[in-house]
């Protein structure tokens, strides 16, 4: 079956995340062009050398980088977490207790209604410039809710994690122990036909390193690859736990000793970092600088959720690790695709080279650097994805 094919020409600035095809990790080319074939890309290059195609977009002189890749999202939900924010930000402490409030009203949800929830998250994220998103279970805690989750973001994203082991739920506050094992048994078994992957909230106050072993280790037995919630709030055992295992990616990483960074630089697996959290809770930043300079790669992600960083906007995550973790303009774009995509062990999305997925974003901009230059600005003027222009 024939496809139609789409060049956009007159790219002032395009980044391919292939250093083969331009300068620096980036793969920055100026006055390039791109042909889409399908739902995949077919050429790059110099925009005089483009070959003919179907279609013609003229990109003006504007900057086209990858389809962002969210890897670390919360979309299953229901409620809203407005006077918690409030609170927050007259004074009171962040703690991992605020999970409850979203999961009563999760509980009490229509299906309906969660995924009404979850694809305006998707739509929203997309006008953005996110191409690829990850989305979590976590916030209905029993086998049903949890099981029900997963199935509803199944059929918006691939990427679906089972987070079972979020928070220890309201009924087994007294037997932490018992939830442990209905996450590891009887929660795994409904889930694990819906999810890839298999996560933890490995923090004081949900759990603790021999518990999120077992979590982890009960996933990995039933073929879903671990990711962990590390070292957020504290320093703990996560990011260890998560170079152990071959964790894709060790998310947050705010708190880490030398050891932690340098099991990290060693190691195949990706430090995800979520600035928003931090933003929204007044916490310390992680440092991307030293993760960088260490030699590990390194994700943003959004962290999208409605209690600690209630944004779908991997520009402002941009923004952020540029002003505030010490990352280049370049590292963080970067991080915001490629990194994304590595912390999803795909290669088909966060670059733009012959054969990748054709996820692509048109900024109202001449340079990438502009996401973090003019922080807060609408600057997404198209978006393609799966070669379908959908903004």
């Amino acid at each position: 079956m024939s496809t139609r094919t789409t060049v956009i020409t007159g790219i002032g600035s395009l980044v391919t995340n292939d250093p083969g095809h331009g300068t620096g990790p980036l793969g920055l080319l100026t006055d390039a062009a791109v042909v889409i074939d399908g739902d995949t890309v077919a050429w790059v290059g110099p925009a005089a050398q483009a070959p003919a195609a179907d279609e013609r977009f003229d990109a003006e002189g504007r900057a086209l980088l990858p389809g962002f890749v969210d890897s670390h999202a919360h979309l299953v939900f229901a409620g809203d977490r407005t006077a918690e924010f409030n609170a927050r930000m007259s004074g009171q402490a962040y703690s991992a207790g605020g999970i409850r409030t979203t999961v009563a009203a999760t509980r009490a949800a229509s299906d309906a209604e969660l995924e009404a929830n979850l694809a305006g998250f998707v739509r929203e994220a997309l006008r953005q410039g996110t191409t690829t998103i990850e989305c979590k279970s976590g916030y209905g805690l029993t086998v049903e809710d949890e099981a029900r989750a997963l199935r509803i973001a199944a059929k918006h994203t691939p990427e679906t994690t089972y987070l079972g082991a979020h928070i220890v739920a309201p009924e087994y506050a007294e037997d932490p122990a018992g939830y442990v094992d209905l996450v590891t048994g009887e929660m795994l078994d409904a889930c694990a036909p819906h999810a890839r992957w298999v996560d933890v909230f490995c923090e004081k106050g949900a759990f603790d390193g021999d518990q999120a072993r077992a979590v982890l280790t009960a996933g990995i037995e039933r073929g879903l690859t671990p990711r962990v919630h590390a070292n957020q709030l504290t320093y703990g055992p996560g990011v260890q736990l998560a170079v152990e295992l071959g964790a894709a990616s060790a998310d947050h990483c705010t708190h880490l000793t030398d050891e932690d960074v340098a099991a990290l630089a060693g190691s195949a697996t990706v430090a995800t970092l979520l600035p928003g959290a931090e933003f929204s809770t007044r916490a310390e930043y992680p440092s991307g600088r030293r993760l960088l300079d260490a030699g590990a790669v390194v994700a943003l992600s959004t962290d999208c959720n409605p209690g600690s960083s209630f944004t779908s906007s991997m520009a402002f995550c941009i923004a952020v690790a540029v002003r505030e973790m010490g990352m280049t303009p370049d590292e963080a774009v970067w991080a915001a695709t490629a990194g994304g995509a590595h912390a999803l062990r795909r290669s088909d999305v966060g670059v733009i080279t012959a054969g990748a997925r054709a996820d692509l974003l048109l900024l109202d901009a001449p340079s990438h650097v502009h996401l973090a230059y003019r922080p807060g600005v609408p600057l997404t003027a198209a978006v393609w994805r799966e070669g379908v222009r959908e903004v």
